[in-house]
């Protein structure tokens, strides 16, 4: 690993991946998504280290195939059970590079995605985040209900660097000392929204998130019937415990906590998203009066979620936990 100088423009990196993911996704996913990472234009083998962090969610036998396909994997083995975002914090740990950028093992990203990520931190001593753009991938009945629903938006079709206020674990870049002094949140009541709390932190401390819409990725919709039904739920689980914990720090992102304002911010939210999917894709349009009332379901699910979590605070994930620990 790192036997390939790096381009002399770019500053020395990791990548980081965990199988945590895996629980509940398509094991195909993972094989896609390195095969993406191994036609980056920017090649892998020019990175210190590419971490695979793995949770015993991957069969020992697909691992060693990997490995044996992409010689430049280094597997590190944590405990079974180890959750996503500290398997990503040990990433960040074990790397060595000055950057670290992470990916997920259901997203497969566009062959520009390595160096668009890394080219900002290029620019400016004090970039010390970059999130590119991930989209959920689908077209038909169920895959335009899935971009119309799930959590991440279409591409913005933007070009320039911008300020934002979020970011995605399966496709964002820092400083590897930044994150290490403002580490991601661990200890959470939540399944998939830590890396939400830790952008409004770090916002609010002042840091500047960039956004790179130049560096593209896209995320698999839920892939079959039970991860559909548990993933929304979940979202509603999160937004319960995001607004809760955002409450008790005293930091409202936009009154998402006033009814009226969050509904009419939410409208705002969805047509900006309808008219994105549509522009990045005009096929939607035959399917959308078929895939309404699948988008219509998740969001009832997320209804449920939240209503139950803010009734029995963690029974949903608790539940949920129990489950993958029968498998």
């Amino acid at each position: 690993m790192g036997q390939e100088p790096v381009e002399k423009h770019l500053p020395s990196f990791s990548i980081v991946l965990e199988t945590e993911n895996l629980a509940n996704a398509n094991l195909k996913g993972l094989s896609q998504s390195l095969a993406s990472l191994a036609q980056q234009d920017v090649s892998p083998t020019q990175a210190n280290e590419v971490w695979l962090i793995d949770s015993g969610d991957a069969p020992a036998n697909l691992l060693e195939q990997l490995c044996e396909k992409y010689s430049w994997i280094k597997v590190h083995q944590v405990p079974l059970g180890t959750g996503y975002y500290k398997a990503k914090m040990l990433g960040a740990e074990l790397s060595t590079g000055e950057i670290v950028v992470y990916f997920d093992s259901d997203c497969s990203y566009q062959t520009n995605w390595l160096r668009n990520i890394l080219t900002p931190f290029t620019q400016e001593d004090q970039v010390q985040i970059v999130a590119g753009e991930t989209m959920t991938r689908g077209l038909g009945i169920y895959g335009t209900a899935m971009v119309i629903a799930y959590i991440f938006p279409p591409y913005s079709g933007e070009e320039t660097l911008t300020p934002t206020t979020q970011y995605f674990l399966n496709n964002v870049a820092f400083r590897r000392e930044f994150l290490l002094q403002h580490s991601i949140p661990t200890q959470l009541p939540l399944y998939r929204g830590n890396c939400a709390i830790h952008a409004y932190k770090l916002c609010q401390e002042g840091y500047t998130i960039w956004r790179q819409p130049q560096a593209r990725a896209t995320h698999a919709p839920p892939s079959s019937v039970s991860h559909f039904f548990w993933r929304f739920l979940l979202i509603g689980h999160d937004y319960y415990w995001q607004n809760t914990l955002l409450a008790q720090a005293n930091f409202d992102p936009g009154g998402y906590r006033n009814s009226m304002a969050g509904l009419r911010e939410k409208m705002k939210v969805f047509i900006d998203r309808f008219r994105k999917m549509v522009r990045h894709e005009p096929r939607h349009l035959v399917y959308i009066p078929i895939a309404l009332p699948v988008a219509l379901s998740a969001v009832a699910l997320v209804a449920v979620g939240y209503i139950i979590t803010s009734i029995k605070g963690n029974y949903l994930l608790t539940v949920y936990n129990n489950l993958l620990g029968e498998v």
